[in-house]
């Protein structure tokens, strides 16, 4: 094994895993690992492609200004090579993105601007559209434009192209990608067209982007709709954009993506984000419709461990109806965290300020249910604790009975949806019981989510 001298080096060169347990019909399904590069992602490969494209092209000098739009992992590929090589980068992202992305993003240096995710290509709040108007106005700025710039599909025609076909002896049947800015898509189609001609090109495409109906219809749609699904599909086909060679594609919906990625883990133990989810989905598809034996290649884009607030958090996935709940036709409904199933999160009445105060923080609450033993015995929220320690912080120290509301308004299980208003009108938070027994507690987004999903 040898030592690197960069990040940089690091890029590239990612394993091939045969899928094992996946139900893959009478095909073998291989997975790339993308999420294997530095910054666990494929778009490390196009963030030095285009980087290093434009530094030959001398289209940038040292310390100059990046600028890009990104809803996904360019980004972060940008973030690694420019961080190496020292460059400022401005990021313009949609306001969908993963907290953990962005987080990444700001720990590697990047400036993050949020804007809106619910707007298409012409709107000046579109991410595309601002990062454009941010370099431009914006001296000595260079901005990317993945979208537009042909080194994103040449580091696919490059590097991973070749490297698939010598992970796989050079039999390839088919390969199942995503297209966001087009550059895995582009860059392969190209690079298999010469290299291995008989090789199909599937697309998995997200419910609510317009290229699946393109390719399958040959319909280009001027209207699109949101998903959640991070990094790929689009409302408008990308000026690097080569599809003369997908002849198929795969519409998968948020819900078959999410549960495809968890399946991964669960029967694999690959952790891969939410557009994995999405190529899987598809792949499996393609796998199980066919009649003979076929070598299927998909990517494994990125690592999940950006997506463990959402698509790996059961509540997150619960919340947006992604996974079945039992039914009950009554207030157990709304109850993201049934006291029965432990989920609820509660302290003890001995327990110290400081520990409820911990507790809400690390679970992003902010009330607890006062619990001796399986006994409901007071509630305590944010407001309790300020009041009590405002005017002396050591009375954190102090038990959570000292601070806690006893007089408590409580709801039977069987009670009308209609009765949580008043409870909220009041400032308060609906306390759920079966007799004597606590069931758990609803807010108001519980009561949000759960009317977003009967629209759906």
């Amino acid at each position: 094994m040898t030592v690197q001298q960069s990040v940089l080096e690091l890029i590239g060169h990612t394993p091939m895993l045969r899928a094992q347990r996946l139900d893959t019909g009478p095909c073998e399904l291989f997975l790339k690992l993308e999420s294997a590069n530095p910054g666990g992602s494929i778009k490390d490969r196009i963030g030095l492609s285009m980087i290093e494209g434009a530094e030959k092209a001398g289209k940038i000098q040292p310390g100059a200004i990046l600028v890009e739009g990104t809803a996904g992992n360019t980004g972060l590929g940008l973030a690694l090579v420019a961080q190496a090589k020292g460059y400022r980068l401005i990021l313009v992202v949609p306001d969908k993105m993963s907290r953990e992305k962005i987080f990444n993003l700001k720990a590697m240096g990047a400036e993050v601007v949020l804007t809106r995710s619910d707007v298409a290509k012409g709107h000046p709040e579109y991410y595309q559209d601002m990062a454009e108007r941010i370099a431009r106005e914006t001296p000595g700025a260079y901005f990317i434009n993945q979208f537009g710039n042909p080194d994103n599909p040449r580091a696919h025609i490059e590097s991973t192209g070749p490297e698939i076909l010598e992970q796989m002896d050079g039999r390839v049947d088919a390969v199942v990608v995503g297209c966001g800015s087009s550059g895995t898509m582009t860059g392969l189609s190209q690079y298999f067209a010469k290299a291995s001609p008989n090789t199909e090109i599937v697309l998995a495409d997200p419910v609510g982007s317009i290229l699946a109906q393109y390719i399958n219809e040959g319909t280009l749609s001027t209207k699109s709709s949101s998903w959640l699904v991070e990094g790929i599909g689009e409302d408008f086909l990308p000026p690097i954009s080569d599809f003369s060679r997908v002849k198929q594609a795969y519409a998968i919906s948020d819900k078959e993506s999410f549960l495809a990625a968890r399946e991964l883990l669960a029967k694999e133990g690959v952790l891969g984000g939410s557009s994995t989810g999405t190529l899987l989905a598809a792949a499996l598809k393609y796998c199980r419709a066919q009649t003979a034996p076929k070598r299927v290649v998909t990517l494994v884009c990125d690592t999940g461990d950006k997506y463990l607030s959402k698509l790996y958090n059961d509540y997150w996935m619960l919340d947006n109806g992604f996974l079945e709940r039992e039914q009950h036709g009554d207030l157990r409904d709304l109850l993201l965290r049934p006291f029965a199933k432990r989920d609820t999160v509660v302290i003890g009445p001995n327990e110290l300020l400081i520990t409820a105060y911990t507790r809400m923080k690390l679970y992003d609450v902010s009330q607890l249910p006062v619990m001796d033993g399986n006994k409901l015995v007071g509630i305590v929220d944010e407001s309790d604790v300020l009041l009590h320690v405002h005017a002396d912080e050591t009375r954190f120290r102090d038990p959570v009975a000292v601070a806690m509301i006893t007089d408590l308004q409580k709801l039977d299980l069987r009670s009308p949806i209609e009765s949580l208003l008043p409870v909220f009108e009041r400032g308060h938070v609906a306390i759920v019981m079966d007799g004597e027994q606590f069931m758990g507690l609803i807010t108001r987004i519980d009561l949000l989510n759960w009317l977003r999903r009967k629209v759906n």
